[in-house]
C-alpha cells in the first residue's frame, strides 16, 4: 500500500556536549532506556489507523511524537527501517459502513487518503512499509498455522462460529508490557473489544485471531476456515514479516499498552522465542471537553478541520509539540493560536539578514530531544534563538542554520 510523499530531511553538522543515542521511557521496564542501535539501521513499528472516520488530534499527536524518534534517529546518523499498518477490515469499520451504506473497502480507501492527506500537511515522514490488514491476510494465516501444532491455538466449541483463539495467557513473560494482575487485565479487555465471557474460551484471556465467516462479512479462504483476522495477530504478523523480531521500538498510544500491545508481544514470543519489541514506547492521550478524545465518543478535533479552517499546519505540528509526549493533556483552541504567534515569531527572525549564532541553539534542540524526547524543552531553545536581537556583526548564515535545525529536528518548515 502506498504511504503518502516523501519528505526531504536535511543533515546537520554535528554538536558538541550532546547525547549520542537518543534515549525513551519504556513502559514494560518502567524507565528511561536508550533506544535503537549505535549506528546502522533502526527498526520501529506504529500501530494505525483503523479507517473508518478523520484524523483527530490524538492521532496525530501519536504519529507526529513517533515522526520525532525518526527524525532523532536519523540525525544520529542511523538508517530508519519504519512499519505502520491500516486495520482496513475490522468491526468497527464495517459496523460503520453499514450505517452510512457505503461498501467498506470505499470507505477504508476513502479515509486511509484523508489520513494520507493529514499527515502529508504535518511533514510526517512516511513509513517504509505502509502494510494493511486485506493485503497482509497471507502472513496472518502463516503465522497462525505456524502456531496451531504447538497448541497455542484452539477453536472454540462453537459448531455455528468455531473461531480460533491464541492462549496468551500461556505465552513467556506475558504481563511484563502492562503489568496489570488478571482481574484488571480481563476488565480492560472487556472495555476494548474483547471478549472474556465468551463461552467455549480456555480462558478469559484469550486473544481471537481468526473469526469465522458472519453473514454479510468480508472473509477470506484458508486452512483455517472462510474467515478473517483478529486485530491483535495482524499488527504480529505484519511486524514480524516486515522487521522481524527484537524490533527497537513498538510503538503507539497508551491506549494500546493494553490489551493490543501485550497480546500482540505474547502472540510474537511464542512464534519466534524472541521479544517482540526492545522497548515499548507510548504517547499521551490527547483529550476535548473532559474525555480522551474517541471516535466512538465524537468527541473529536480533526485535523482536516482545522486545515480547512484556514490553520497553519506547522501551527498545527508547533501546538502538539508543546507537549511532552507521554503527557496526557487537553486540547484547548487557544493553543493553536498561541502556535501560530510563536510560528510566525520563528518565521520573522529567521528571515533577518543577521542572526544570533544558533550553534548553541542547535545544540539544546538536540540534547532535549535525545532525552526521552523533551520537545517542549526544543521549543524553548528555538524561541530564546528567536527572542535574540541581532547585533550588527552578527552571522548571516546562522538564520540559514537554524531553519535547516527546526526542520531536521523538529519537523517545523519556516
Amino acid at each position: 500500500m502506498y504511504a503518502w510523499a516523501p519528505v526531504t530531511v536535511p543533515t546537520l553538522p554535528p554538536s558538541v556536549d550532546v547525547p549520542d543515542r537518543l534515549s525513551l521511557f519504556d513502559t514494560g521496564e518502567g524507565t528511561i532506556v536508550p533506544v535503537g542501535p549505535a549506528d546502522g539501521a533502526a527498526r520501529m513499528y506504529v500501530c494505525g489507523i483503523t479507517p473508518y472516520d478523520a484524523t483527530h488530534l490524538g492521532h496525530a499527536n501519536t504519529y507526529v511524537a513517533f515522526d520525532l524518534v525518526n527524525r532523532v534517529w536519523r540525525d544520529l546518523g542511523l538508517e530508519v527501517d519504519y512499519t505502520q499498518n491500516v486495520t482496513d477490515v475490522d468491526d468497527p469499520l464495517l459496523e460503520r459502513a453499514a450505517a452510512t451504506g457505503q461498501e467498506w473497502e470505499e470507505l477504508a480507501e476513502d479515509q486511509t487518503e484523508l489520513f494520507r492527506s493529514d499527515m502529508e500537511d504535518l511533514r510526517v515522514l512516511p513509513p517504509d512499509n505502509y502494510i494493511g490488514a486485506v493485503e497482509s491476510i497471507s502472513c496472518v494465516i502463516k503465522l497462525i498455522e505456524e502456531l496451531v501444532p504447538g497448541g497455542l491455538v484452539y477453536q472454540v466449541d462453537d459448531p455455528d462460529h468455531p473461531d480460533w483463539y491464541f492462549r496468551t495467557p500461556e505465552a513467556p513473560g506475558f504481563g511484563a508490557v502492562s503489568h496489570l494482575d488478571e482481574a484488571r487485565m480481563i476488565d480492560v479487555f472487556r472495555d476494548n473489544g474483547g471478549d472474556p465471557d465468551r463461552p467455549g474460551k480456555k480462558h478469559p484471556l484469550d486473544a481471537l485471531v481468526w473469526r469465522f465467516a458472519r453473514p454479510g462479512e468480508p472473509s477470506w479462504t484458508s486452512s483455517l476456515g472462510a474467515g478473517r483476522p483478529g486485530w491483535h495477530i495482524e499488527c504480529t504478523a505484519i511486524s514480524l514479516r516486515y522487521l522481524g523480531p527484537d524490533f527497537d521500538v513498538q510503538g503507539g498510544g497508551s491506549d494500546l499498552v493494553f490489551p493490543h500491545h501485550e497480546m500482540c508481544a505474547a502472540e510474537a514470543v511464542a512464534a519466534t522465542g524472541q521479544p517482540m519489541a526492545s522497548a515499548f514506547v507510548h504517547s499521551g492521550m490527547v483529550g476535548l471537553h473532559g474525555e480522551k478524545m474517541s471516535k466512538s465518543k465524537g468527541n473529536l478535533e480533526l485535523v482536516s478541520r482545522l486545515r480547512h479552517s484556514g490553520a497553519d499546519p506547522m501551527a498545527i505540528r508547533l501546538a502538539l509539540l508543546d507537549h511532552h509526549y507521554r503527557s496526557d493533556w487537553e486540547w484547548t483552541p487557544d493553543q493553536l493560536d498561541r502556535a501560530t504567534e510563536r510560528l510566525q515569531h520563528w518565521r520573522a527572525a529567521a528571515h533577518r539578514d543577521t542572526a544570533p549564532a544558533a550553534d548553541r541553539a542547535i545544540a539544546e534542540m538536540r540534547r532535549a530531544l535525545r532525552s526521552d524526547l523533551d520537545a517542549p524543552a526544543a521549543l524553548r531553545a528555538v524561541d530564546e534563538w528567536a527572542d535574540s536581537v541581532a547585533v550588527e556583526d552578527g552571522d548571516p548564515e546562522a538564520a540559514l542554520r537554524m531553519v535547516t535545525a527546526v526542520d531536521a529536528l523538529l519537523g517545523i518548515r519556516l
